[in-house]
């Protein structure tokens, strides 16, 4: 999904990307800008290693998120490398931001595994379901989830009152929901609040489902950002060059880690 094409149709959230492979894809990782989104990047199997100034070092595995409110501007790209995994899978969502929040400060959060909440087979990623929290600071308003289900297991998702956007995407295996949904594909359901029985088909199946109020504005876009009007995506992108005139500048030097802070 992009924000030109369906992201339109369940924004606040523009765009979701699958990505599995060696874990060694992440040494080709360029520094690259954003503005005017939050990215939530999710691990579905495998492991990453981060570290970052600010939040210290550690190991995102499955379940495990790193969240990052770009706000008014930030390139990052090199904060997050290879763990102990050969493989990786997992899912980059991109989160369209409220005005107040889309020219604001960034916000990172690396988060393990072992802090997400779960109810039954779910971990709670973005928001609250069934009283129980996401530690990441997100806007209110919207439910990210991934789910775990056996061959044959069925889970019923009942959207908070308001959550007229709804889609699913399967990462493993394949989800009844009627239709067959297999690894890879991704599906948005009629607008509207009503609950959803998913089962998990002939083998385990692992996918993130995503609910929320609609965003009530217009999505202005960027290469890497998408503000709410024009004006807001001017202003984001003077900041980017800003500080990717900085960032240059830093890798000019030599310095003693590989990674790179995100610059903000």
């Amino acid at each position: 999904m992009s924000p030109s094409d369906l992201g339109h149709l369940i924004k606040p959230f523009v765009f979701l990307d699958l990505f599995e492979g060696e874990s060694s894809f992440i040494h080709g990782m360029p520094m690259h800008p954003h503005s005017g989104i939050a990215t939530v990047t999710l691990i579905t199997e495998g492991n990453l290693s981060f570290d970052d100034a600010g939040s210290g070092t550690g190991m995102i595995d499955y379940g495990g998120v790193e969240w990052m409110r770009a706000g008014g501007g930030v390139w990052h790209g090199k904060e997050m490398s290879v763990g102990t995994s050969k493989r990786i899978q997992g899912f980059q969502l991109w989160v369209a931001l409220p005005p107040e929040l889309e020219n604001a400060s960034v916000d990172s959060q690396y988060l393990e595994a072992s802090v997400m909440p779960e109810v039954g087979p779910a971990r709670v990623i973005l928001g609250a379901y069934e009283g129980v929290h996401s530690p990441v600071r997100a806007p209110a308003g919207m439910n990210y989830l991934l789910v775990t289900l056996r061959a044959g297991e069925s889970w019923n998702y009942v959207p908070p009152d308001g959550h007229e956007s709804l889609w699913l995407s399967v990462g493993r295996g394949a989800l009844s929901a009627p239709g067959i949904v297999t690894a890879g594909e991704m599906v948005i359901f009629e607008s509207g609040s009503g609950a959803v029985t998913l089962k998990a088909a002939q083998k385990d199946t692992v996918f993130v489902i995503g609910s929320a109020a609609p965003h009530p504005y217009d999505l202005a876009l960027g290469n890497y950002s998408v503000p709410t009007n024009p004006q807001a995506l001017r202003a984001g992108e003077a900041k980017i060059a800003e500080i990717g005139v900085r960032l240059r500048e830093y890798l000019k030097k030599p310095h003693d880690s590989a990674s790179v802070p995100v610059f903000k």
